[in-house]
Formats: structure tokens, sequence, C-alpha cells
């Protein structure tokens, strides 16, 4: 066994000693680590009631146009990308402590920019450092030694890290929630600030869920079923834009993030909730298996000696697919309509439930030996 090896099998929680943990340290310590997940949550999400306020805006309040509006939501994304390359510069010479502190800067610099914003350029300024500030805390490494890939043990893993992430993105997850409540406003919701509330409570609490019984059902299972609950939802949710596209009373194109009029515009009652509880279930299926369980694999499937690279490469990934999807996500409702940029959504769900059955393999109870040696054919 190598030093790398014995490393891995050390208790998390208790030293190798057997003395008794230092339970209140360890976790006010995983609370502090968490900040930082909460912290780029918050980044991320804080364009879905902010758009619909910004496009409605008066003088001297910075107004956003189609444009200004598509890059305000994905901005955030490009700033991680740069930010991440710089967090794993940063723990080779600062360590993880003091690089999860340095994050803090960009953030709280970046919403200063846009509380303080005199200009669309300010607004976008102030989302790209706290874009920044979120790759830094998602700790991307900047390289990797191409020699290794020839390994089946290394690049297996690595098509298939790189192939969840991917997938992750395609769903739609980030253009859903950073667009949540013009897409509320759009279902003809009245209370559009509290549905996106109602979204938060269900990533959280299906999050939940999934940490309690992810050990139980397996890691497979979860995606498969999150992927088939996705499909379905975003089937449904194209199937209403569809509907209210054809309703006599309304115009034959949907523009999700044009400005929408706060009274109902003849959306009948039931249409609107099949809005709203498609992209409830939606929520509720990414956060049960296709929103933790890639971050989860990623960090199972490498060999310890490769694992920060390849592990910064995939959320590089990450990062650079949530920039595409989210920027070009007007530009996609525009070209297919509403109806068919979800049911686009809706066929890479069933691409990823077909991965998952074909490529991905149950790392539940293995250990790190086990699967590498399924990698390998052994």
């Amino acid at each position: 066994m190598t030093p790398e090896d014995q490393e891995e099998t050390q208790p998390l929680l208790r030293p190798p000693g057997g003395r008794a943990p230092r339970s209140r340290r360890v976790f006010l310590a995983a609370f502090a680590a968490a900040l930082g997940p909460l912290s780029f949550g918050f980044a991320l999400g804080y364009s879905s009631p902010a758009i619909p306020s910004l496009r409605r805006a008066a003088p001297p309040t910075p107004r956003l146009d189609d444009a200004a509006a598509s890059w305000f939501g994905a901005i955030v994304t490009l700033g991680a990308t740069a930010g991440g390359v710089l967090g794993g510069w940063l723990v080779d010479r600062a360590g993880r402590k003091l690089s999860l502190l340095l994050c803090t800067v960009p953030f709280v610099i970046g919403f200063a920019v846009i509380t303080a914003a005199q200009d669309v350029w300010m607004l976008l300024g102030g989302r790209l450092l706290t874009g920044l500030a979120c790759g830094i805390a998602s700790l991307v490494a900047p390289g990797f030694h191409l020699a290794q890939l020839r390994r089946p043990s290394i690049y297996k893993p690595f098509i298939i890290g790189i192939s969840l992430m991917v997938f992750q993105q395609l769903s739609g997850i980030n253009a859903v929630m950073f667009y949540a409540e013009t897409i509320f406003e759009e279902a003809k919701f009245k209370d559009s600030s509290l549905a996106s509330v109602v979204v938060g409570i269900f990533q959280v609490l299906f999050t939940a869920v999934a940490a309690l019984i992810m050990d139980r059902a397996g890691r497979r299972l979860l995606l498969a079923l999150s992927g088939v609950v996705m499909v379905f939802s975003t089937s449904a949710f194209g199937a209403y834009f569809k509907l209210t596209e054809e309703a006599p009373s309304n115009s034959s194109h949907v523009d999700l993030l044009a400005p929408i009029s706060a009274e109902p515009a003849g959306a009948s009652v039931g249409l609107a909730w099949l809005a709203v509880g498609s992209l409830c279930l939606f929520i509720a299926g990414f956060a049960v298996g296709w929103g933790p369980i890639p971050w989860l694999l990623m960090s199972e499937i490498f060999p310890l000696h490769v694992k920060g690279v390849a592990t910064g490469v995939c959320v590089l990934t990450n990062w650079l697919m949530a920039f595409l999807v989210t920027k070009e996500f007007s530009s996609l409702m525009e070209v297919l309509r509403p109806y068919g940029a979800f049911w686009l959504a809706s066929a890479f769900c069933i691409l990823s439930v077909l991965f998952t059955l074909c490529c991905v393999p149950e790392t539940k109870g293995k250990t790190l030996e086990q699967i590498t040696a399924h990698f390998e054919g052994r």
C-alpha cells in the first residue's frame, strides 16, 4: 500500500491514536467551509430576482435590455472559470485555509460594486468579481500530466467526470435557476419572488433527502431516477409553453426575458400551476441526483496522485458549460421557442440517463483500489 493509499484510509473525525475526536472544532470548521458554497450559491441565484427588477428600473438606477440581462446572468460563470484557475494557483502557494479566506475579498467587493452601481458596466463588473470568488471557492487546479491519460484507470474516470459535468449543465439547471423568477412571471404566477423562495426550499429539502439515502440506494440508481424525473418535468414545462403559445389570447412568441406586466395575461390557473409544478419537480429531481452526485463521484473515482488536477479540470468544464448554457439560454429560446428549448433539455436528460446506465460505475461501498481495478478491467 502506497503512502497515498494509507492517507486515504485514515479516519476523518478520529486521530490515528484512537483519541476522542474534537467534535466541536471539527463541526465548526465544516460549518465555516460550508459558507463558501453558500456564498457562491447566493451569487449564482442573485440574478433570478434581480433581472426582472433591473429590466423595469427607472433612472438613475441602471436598466438592463435583452443583451445586458443575458450577460448579467451568465458573466458570473465566466468569472468563475478564471477564478477556478486562480484558486488552483492559490492553493499551491497559500494552502486551503488562506485561499478560502482570500476568496471573501472578491465576494465583498463584487457585491459592493453591484450595490453602488451607476451603470450597466458596474453591474457586470460586480457580477464578474463574485464569479471570480465562486471559482476560487470551487478550487480548480490549472493543468494535467497528459502522459497518464494513457492508463485506463486515469482516462476512463476522467472521461466520466467531464461527461457528468457536461450533462449536469445541459439539463438547463443554471439557466432555470438564473431566470427562475422571470419564468414564474411568464407563467403568470402573481408572487414570483415568493415562488423563487419555494424553489430554493425544494432544492435544500431534496438535497438533504439525497444525502440521507445516497449510501443506501447507490449513486447510479439516484442518477438514473433523477434524470427520469427531469425528463418528465422539462417535457411538461415545454408542453406548458406550447399550450400558452397556441392559446388565442397569447402572442405567437414568448420572450422569457422581456418585461412582464404585473397582471395575468390570459393564461389559465391550471396552466400556470403546470409551469410552477414542473419547475419544482425539476428542482427536486435535480437535487436528488444530478445536483450532488457528479461532485461526489468526482471525488471517488480518481486515483489520489491525480485527484486534485483531474478534479480541477472537471470543475473547469462545469463552469465553462454553465457559462455557455446561461449565456445562450435567451438566444435558444428565440430560435427554438420556449417549448423547444425545454424539450431540447429533455433530450439531453434522456442522454444523461443512458450514459449513467451504460458508463457510470457504482461506487457505493467500494474502496478506491476496487474502483481503480474496475477501470483497469481487473
